[in-house]
């Protein structure tokens, strides 16, 4: 039996590593890059949308109590980081500085409600209470304000618009006899004074209550028994001809302890200093702006008492100066749920989720996303072992073919249940993978016949003469 000589191998091709990211890794990343993009667009809408906004607001002149208010609420507002900021705009009075508010040159004004009312004005809140005294010398009573038209009257305010706001209540034509009695009190002149023994005949004194509450001149100019406090009882006739007016009541001993002066409480009518913002205002602005106010209101009252006691605007709907809706949503609203407070922000993370989600999405689908591969596919790398059979010269090659074809199957078995690779051409895949596996066997039993004639072969030549020409060198296989 003649043998073989091995024949020369040719080394087939290296195969190229397929590195890859999974289509999970991706998955998870797009994941992560959308949460992130959509955190910063949501953090830098909400700064853009935070960018500082100038108010302006205009008042008197610098000393009067509206210019040292809103001194104070701008640096209230800067105390408190808030993105609104205070232009503060002096005018000559306060008459010219509602003019001003009305001609919309000021986001913000200090009105009385016995002035001029601008239509576009709105309430963000009530400053201070101006109450309307009606005092008398000695123990003489005042029964009624018709009783005043007969009397020489003073009128202790810290403004001329006073004289004409009494005036008014007593019904008092201009140029009469009657109105000329009404008189402006003299600058500086005190209470002793405008109630001496044949001066005035009763003195009208508009002041702040927080003031008066806290004036000792009261307490000292009554233990000397210089006055008399007369209530006012036309209140509902004239809150009802002078909607500005406000219905007040006097505690006892509100403006003297020692002795109690009103000795019970006593009824008169008050006026209000509102302070008020345009209508077009944005509601998140006046609602930013009231929550401010109401937080702070202790730090917002002057030393003279001047809105020391700053209440909430009057939400009725027949109130005389209209709340602005911003500020009424937070009077009426004052603790939010959370789906209130942080309702824009989920909103516009929402979307912002949405449009960064859905361009990650389609960079996946289209560009990134690593298709799953048909099974038909892999049949290509099953026949390239395939044409590398015959090259196979020993069993350790032939098992070395047997272990790639076996990853290829393993690889296959992982890709279909990973979704990596579909189930288009498994039937082609199955035929090439058995007829790859059955080659090999074949191959593996040719090898191993192979190696059994090559042992043979020297014990049958034993008996023949030695012959170096005869010799043939076979390289046997080593077995598996």
């Amino acid at each position: 039996m003649s043998a073989e000589g091995p024949m020369p191998t040719s080394e087939p091709p290296p195969r190229r590593p397929k590195a890859r990211k999974t289509n999970q890794q991706q998955v998870l990343v797009y994941v992560v890059l959308t949460l992130v993009l959509s955190f910063a667009t949501v953090w830098a809408s909400r700064i853009m949308l935070r960018n500082t906004e100038t108010l302006t607001f205009a008042v008197g002149d610098a000393n009067s109590e509206e210019a040292r208010f809103a001194a104070k609420l701008a640096d209230v507002l800067k105390t408190n980081a808030s993105r609104l900021k205070i232009k503060v705009v002096n005018n000559p009075d306060n008459a010219k500085a509602i003019a001003q508010f009305e001609r919309r040159q000021a986001d913000l004004a200090i009105l009385r409600t016995d002035g001029k009312v601008p239509t576009r004005a709105r309430t963000m809140a009530i400053l201070e209470h101006d109450l309307v005294l009606l005092l008398g010398p000695g123990n003489k009573k005042i029964k009624s304000l018709g009783e005043l038209k007969k009397k020489k009257i003073a009128v202790a305010a810290q403004s001329d618009s006073a004289l004409a706001f009494v005036r008014s209540i007593l019904d008092l034509p201009d140029g009469s006899e009657a109105a000329a009695r009404v008189q402006m009190a003299p600058q500086g002149a005190t209470l002793d004074k405008l109630l001496a023994p044949g001066g005035y005949g009763a003195v009208v004194a508009i002041v702040h209550a927080s003031k008066a509450v806290r004036d000792k001149a009261y307490e000292q100019v009554a233990r000397r028994g210089g006055f008399t406090l007369n209530a006012i009882d036309e209140v509902k006739v004239l809150s009802r001809k002078f909607p500005g007016i406000s219905e007040e009541t006097l505690s006892a001993g509100t403006l003297s302890s020692a002795p109690e002066i009103p000795d019970d409480d006593l009824d008169t009518i008050g006026l209000e200093w509102l302070l008020v913002t345009q209508s077009r205002m944005a509601a998140s602005t006046a609602g930013e702006l009231a929550r401010t106010i109401y937080e702070n209101k202790s730090g917002l009252g002057l030393d003279n008492g001047f809105a020391t006691r700053i209440e909430p605007a009057s939400t009725d709907k027949d109130a005389f100066v209209m709340a602005h809706p911003g500020a009424a949503d937070y009077i009426n609203d004052d603790t939010k749920s959370f789906m209130d407070k942080y309702s824009d922000v989920m909103y516009l993370g929402a979307g912002a989720l949405s449009v960064i989600g859905s361009i990650f999405a389609a960079i996946y689908t289209k560009i990134t996303r690593i298709a799953p591969e048909k099974a038909s596919e892999l049949s290509t790398a099953i026949l390239d072992i395939g044409e590398r059979i015959e090259h196979a010269h020993s069993l350790d090659e032939l098992e070395s073919l047997q272990d790639e074809l076996e990853s290829i199957l393993r690889g296959a078995v992982i890709g279909l249940r990973d979704g990596t690779i579909s189930m288009d051409g498994l039937d082609t895949f199955k035929l090439g993978y058995e007829f790859v596996r059955d080659d090999i066997g074949m191959r593996r039993d040719y090898l191993k016949r192979h190696a059994a004639d090559t042992a043979k072969a020297p014990r049958d030549d034993a008996a023949a003469p030695h012959d170096d020409s005869n010799v043939v060198v076979v390289k046997t296989a080593h077995s598996a």
